[in-house]
C-alpha cells in the first residue's frame, strides 16, 4: 500500500523505524523485533540504509519481510550521495521486483571513515526524488529538519530546499528527531507559508540510556535540548532503569502535545526495541483516530 494513501484514509498515522544489522548474522534479531512490533497498531515500518549503502541488501530483505511475511506496509530508505546513477537504477529495479512500493529518498551522509567515495551523480535528495518518480511505481517520502539541516545556512533556506524536494515529487515528509515541540510548530508554520502542503510526520526518539544522548545530538543534526529534557537527563543519568522510564514518559508527553496540535503523523525511532514501542503505544493508542 502506498503511504500517501494511508494519510488520505487516516487522520493520524503511526510509524516505527528500525535499522538493519551491520553483520548478516544479526538479521534474525531484527526480524524478531519486527514480529513483536507488528502486533501493535502501527501503520507502516521504515527500514534504514547504512552509510554508503552498506546495508542496502539487508534493507530490502527486511522491508520485503515486513510486507510479505507480516502483511505490513514497509518503507525502504535509499541514499544517493555515494551512488552512481546506474547503481540507483539497479536498486530501484530490485525494489520493484520485490514489490516494495515506498521509498524514503535521502541524500545520505558521508561515511565517517571515508571507506566509500562520494560520487558526482547526485548532490541533493531532490535529484533522487525526481529520478525515482521518473522511474515510476513508487510512493516517495523525504526527510526534513525542524531546526535546519546542519549543512544549510538558515532554516528559511533549508525550507526553500525542502520546497524543491516536494516539487520534485515527494508525497510525504518525515522529520529528523527533535525534543522541543515549539521548534517543530515553528518549522511547520514556515513550511506551510512556503507552499509545502504534504503530510509532515513528527520524528520522536525516546531516550532510554545515558549513552544515547551524545549520539542522538549528532544524528539529529544538533537538535536543541529543552531545560526540562536536560533536567530529566541530569537527574536520572546514573540510573538506567529510571532514565529509560523517564525517557519514555517524555516521548509520550511530546506525542500527546503533537497530536493535540493536529500533527497527522508520529514516527517513533524505536532503536529496534519492541518493549519501548509497546510502552509508548499503550499510552497513546486511543489518541489515534
Amino acid at each position: 500500500m502506498y503511504i500517501k494513501d494511508i494519510f488520505n484514509e487516516k487522520k493520524n498515522v503511526l510509524s516505527f523505524e528500525i535499522f538493519p544489522p551491520k553483520k548478516s548474522s544479526g538479521i534474525e534479531a531484527v526480524t524478531a523485533a519486527v514480529d513483536e512490533m507488528v502486533k501493535l497498531p502501527v501503520d507502516y515500518i521504515s527500514v534504514t540504509y547504512g552509510a554508503g549503502g552498506s546495508t542496502s541488501k539487508k534493507t530490502a530483505d527486511i522491508a520485503q519481510y515486513i510486507m510479505e511475511e507480516k502483511n505490513m506496509t514497509s518503507l525502504a530508505h535509499l541514499t544517493c550521495l555515494t551512488s552512481k546513477r546506474e547503481e540507483i537504477q539497479k536498486t530501484l529495479e530490485d525494489l520493484k521486483a520485490r514489490k516494495i512500493e515506498n521509498i524514503l529518498a535521502l541524500r545520505g551522509d558521508k561515511p565517517a571513515d571515508g571507506s566509500v567515495p562520494v560520487r558526482e551523480d547526485y548532490k541533493y535528495a531532490s535529484e533522487l526524488v525526481e529520478e525515482i518518480k521518473n522511474f515510476g511505481g513508487f510512493c516517495v517520502g523525504g526527510a526534513c529538519y525542524p531546526e535546519c539541516h546542519p549543512d544549510c545556512a538558515s532554516l528559511e533556506a533549508d525550507i526553500d530546499n525542502l520546497r524543491r524536494k516536494t516539487d520534485a515529487g515527494c508525497d510525504f515528509l518525515v522529520t529528523q528527531m527533535f525534543f522541543d515541540n515549539d521548534k517543530f510548530y515553528r518549522f511547520r508554520d514556515m513550511a506551510l507559508k512556503k507552499g509545502i502542503d504534504k503530510p509532515i510526520t513528527a520524528g520522536i526518539m525516546p531516550l532510554t540510556s545515558a549513552s544515547q544522548i551524545e549520539k542522538m545530538v549528532i544524528l539529529s543534526g544538533g537538535a536543541s535540548m529543552p531545560s526540562r529534557f536536560l533536567k530529566m537527563y541530569s537527574k536520572y543519568s546514573d540510573n538506567d532503569a529510571a532514565l529509560k522510564q523517564a525517557g519514555i514518559a517524555y516521548a509520550v508527553e511530546q506525542i500527546i502535545d503533537l497530536l493535540s496540535n493536529d500533527v497527522g503523523g508520529i514516527h517513533i525511532y524505536t532503536m529496534n526495541k519492541p518493549d519501548v514501542a509497546e510502552k509508548i503505544v499503550s499510552v497513546i493508542n486511543n489518541l489515534f483516530i
